[in-house]
């Protein structure tokens, strides 16, 4: 699991967060600070806590010594992600002692106050009521209605040019590496026309980027007992992707009818990106992780969507070192990365996780072998990705600005996503540009990861 960004964290200081929260702020105002682990997920829930704080009257602090309290979100997937929690829970009782504790990890009570028995408070993830009834026991409001003014798109934690969009919570997987279902219970898909309003007011507000997350994308309404149509989410890309700004689609399990998701991407209404986790590609591996073990008609379906949408960017997430996984399973990934020539590959060594059915399979694979493979498929993924991004030099790509520094621009095409793709950098003629801009760039130089360009003559489009 990736470390948790520090612009996240109140005690690395976010200057948006603190010029927003700071403008008018009575002394007496109680504050809450936030740190949020894991994945954008859990980042939606740590948005949704602060905009209902913020409209009840608290202050949000950038610092643990400027909050009455800290909530902690925590993340729950992985040991590692467990031991960062902890880590991070610890922190914020040695810097402010008093802290209430949310998240996935929340499902463990009794394994954080073991840990930490000071906590005020212990929630599970998506107990919006609790987590404010456990602020408000620790801190109570004192709302002021002259100042307690909500901006229309409330609290954020990303940029404001771009929006994580949570459209449901929960999975009907049965992977036996994953406790996720444990934790978030069965897929519950937001209505269609909450997710619109949502995504309506977000694009009002400045928002030039929606990334739709949740834990199945592609399963997206099919847990309503009366739908009108069998695939729910073609119709809400459609009607978002009719708003105007970048639609991007993560988590997107590759279903028969992601097939009618791509033409949608091919006219211009949604970004032509998919995030799909195949995780694997040996058919016995697959069936020991409980997954669909059709690898090669996943072959048949990549080669589908690229007929359909020549230009679009596939990501994925692979496991290396899963119990039983031998040479020659291991060997039939590469093989089949080879000829799928996904875009973007993301891998992690298998960890155990509490609670996981895969804990009990036998024959594990030793640490020593998988950094072995992880290092073999990661080269295999590089060399792709440095093949792939040369063949891009000369080509003019739409690009949308996230950072301007001196030095140069920092961008991302319609390929890459935040915070888990790579960059596109413009570091001549670059002074005029802000973020949330969308301009033309003409590709001059590709390298693994990244590629470096200057702005086309085209007008920029902001």
């Amino acid at each position: 699991m990736a470390s948790n960004p520090p612009n996240l964290r109140p005690d690395i200081s976010n200057p948006r967060l603190e010029r927003d929260m700071s403008r008018v702020r009575p002394a007496s105002q109680p504050t809450i600070g936030m740190v949020s682990l894991g994945c954008p997920k859990a980042l939606v829930d740590s948005e949704r806590i602060l905009t209902r704080l913020r409209a009840e009257g608290y202050g949000i602090s950038p610092e643990y010594s400027g909050a009455d309290a800290v909530i902690v979100n925590t993340c729950g997937f992985l040991d590692s992600a467990k031991a960062e929690s902890l880590e991070a829970i610890g922190e914020a009782l040695a810097e402010n002692g008093r802290v209430i504790v949310t998240g996935c990890l929340g499902a463990e009570p009794d394994y954080i106050t073991g840990a930490h028995p000071k906590v005020l408070a212990v929630t599970g993830p998506h107990q919006y009521e609790q987590v404010l009834d456990a602020v408000h026991r620790a801190v109570p409001p004192d709302p002021d209605p002259f100042v307690d003014l909500l901006p229309a798109r409330g609290v954020s934690l990303t940029p404001r040019h771009y929006s994580y969009l949570k459209i449901s919570e929960g999975c009907n997987h049965a992977c036996r590496f994953c406790i996720i279902p444990d934790m978030r219970g069965k897929l519950a898909s937001r209505p269609h026309r909450a997710v619109m309003r949502e995504a309506e007011k977000l694009v009002e507000g400045g928002v030039r980027e929606l990334l739709v997350i949740s834990q199945d994308t592609s399963a997206y309404g099919t847990d309503w007992k009366d739908r009108g149509s069998k695939a729910p989410i073609t119709d809400l890309a459609r009607d978002l992707g009719s708003l105007g700004a970048w639609v991007r689609l993560h988590y997107v399990y590759p279903y028969p009818h992601v097939r009618d998701l791509v033409p949608l991407m091919e006219t211009g209404g949604v970004l032509p990106y998919l995030d799909i986790p195949f995780q694997h590609a040996h058919p016995d591996t697959l069936r020991r992780m409980a997954r669909p073990a059709a690898a090669a008609r996943t072959l048949d379906e990549i080669a589908a969507w690229r007929a359909a949408c020549p230009d679009i960017t596939l990501r994925s997430t692979f496991i290396v070192g899963y119990p039983g996984e031998t040479e020659e399973e291991f060997q039939t990934l590469l093989d089949w990365l080879d000829e799928a020539q996904l875009d973007r590959v993301g891998c992690f060594q298998y960890e155990n996780v509490a609670g996981a059915r895969s804990n009990a399979l036998p024959d594990h694979v030793a640490p020593e072998v998988k950094q072995d493979r992880w290092d073999r498929f990661m080269a295999k993924a590089q060399e792709i990705s440095e093949a792939k991004l040369a063949a891009k030099v000369g080509r003019s790509l739409e690009v949308i600005v996230d950072l301007v520094e001196e030095d140069a621009a920092t961008c991302r095409t319609r390929g890459d996503a935040p915070e888990i793709d790579g960059h596109l950098y413009i570091d001549e003629g670059h002074e005029g540009l802000s973020p949330g801009d969308i301009v033309t760039v003409t590709v001059d130089e590709a390298g693994e990861y990244d590629l470096w360009g200057t702005l086309a003559k085209t007008p920029a489009r902001t």
